[in-house]
């Protein structure tokens, strides 16, 4: 916060000394007219997680600004959010939330359980995020969601000393319906695009890749070995001969089939056929939910540029597709 006195407080005037807000044309409107704000999970479970921190009355005063128009711009970025917000005075208010993003290696360590399971791997292709997706991230020590309160750095230049104001407020319920435009937003908050995230996972599931540290000249096989390099006399073991010298295999850890077989002794198939139709691995108790909305392919493309209509054709398409799903 700014650190200047609060608008409601009696330390330097009253909520009248301010007046009602500015009305803007063309701000960001909450779709939600009433009731609660959140369609998908993700969106109502960050919701949930804000309201659990017991602001009171300050996010319902944020969420009659969200839903007025009130934000003029909305930015998300690895480990933070910035908004600009419409309030009693000439100059809109700059609000950023920031929460630490992941590390390289806790992703690097996410990305690789999100790759072991088809199941994920397909429905992140989708463009969406099964609600699994939240214990998976959770059991990685990578938690989806802030915890509490104090893993959110709020700041706004308003005069208001509360945290969060109502401009805070408004960007919180904004964001939430972005979470709900776009899923992978939520996960670019926390460090990773859509682009980065699906190009890792495509490289994982391809499995070991070799890359070889010469190029290759208009495909000329490399020279044969010397006499006895076959056996590795003297040259560092049989590795290094052959079509394969010169190259160096990168480990990539198994996933899918191979991850769970990993572990097992090889038998043969006499010894092996009473469990050859039994899980290498226990099943979960409850399967995966399968269910897509009428909308997942216009999450899958993301928003169109803002030439061709923006956010707002999006909406406009989005319910097209529902009325039509009914």
């Amino acid at each position: 916060m700014s650190g200047q006195p609060a608008e409601g407080s009696g330390a330097s005037g009253r909520f009248a000394d301010y007046g009602p807000p500015r009305r803007v044309d063309g701000g960001l409107r909450a779709r939600s007219t009433r009731g609660a704000i959140g369609q998908s999970w993700w969106s109502r479970r960050f919701l949930e997680v804000l309201e659990s921190f017991a602001l009171g009355t300050r996010l319902t005063r944020g969420r009659s600004y969200a839903r007025a128009g009130q934000v003029i711009r909305l930015d998300v970025a690895p480990g933070a959010v910035h908004a600009e917000v419409q309030g009693s005075r000439a100059q809109p208010y700059e609000v950023s939330i920031a929460l630490p993003p992941f590390p390289e290696a806790l992703w690097a360590r996410v990305e690789a359980e999100l790759a072991a399971q088809a199941f994920f791997s397909a429905r992140l292709l989708a463009g969406d995020l099964p609600p699994e997706l939240e214990e998976l991230f959770a059991a990685t020590g990578a938690p989806l969601f802030p915890a509490g309160v104090a893993e959110l750095r709020q700041r706004c230049s308003c005069p208001d000393f509360a945290v969060p104001c109502k401009h805070l407020a408004a960007t919180f319920y904004l964001l939430a319906e972005a979470f709900d435009a776009d899923p992978f937003r939520l996960l670019h908050w926390r460090g990773r695009s859509r682009a980065q995230l699906l190009d890792r996972l495509r490289v994982l599931r391809a499995g070991a890749a070799v890359v070889d540290d010469r190029p290759e000249t208009d495909g000329a096989r490399p020279p044969a070995a010397p006499a006895g390099a076959a056996s590795g006399a003297g040259h560092g073991g049989a590795d290094r001969a052959g079509p394969e010298a010169g190259r160096d295999t990168v480990d990539v850890p198994p996933v899918g089939a191979a991850r769970a077989l990993a572990g097992l002794p090889a038998a043969p198939l006499a010894e092996a056929v009473d469990r050859f139709w039994l899980p290498p691995v226990p099943l979960p108790d409850r399967p995966p939910s399968l269910s897509t909305g009428p909308d997942l392919l216009l999450r899958q493309l993301g928003a169109p540029a803002p030439a061709i209509g923006g956010p707002g054709l999006v909406e406009r398409l989005r319910r097209a597709y529902r009325l039509l799903a009914r």
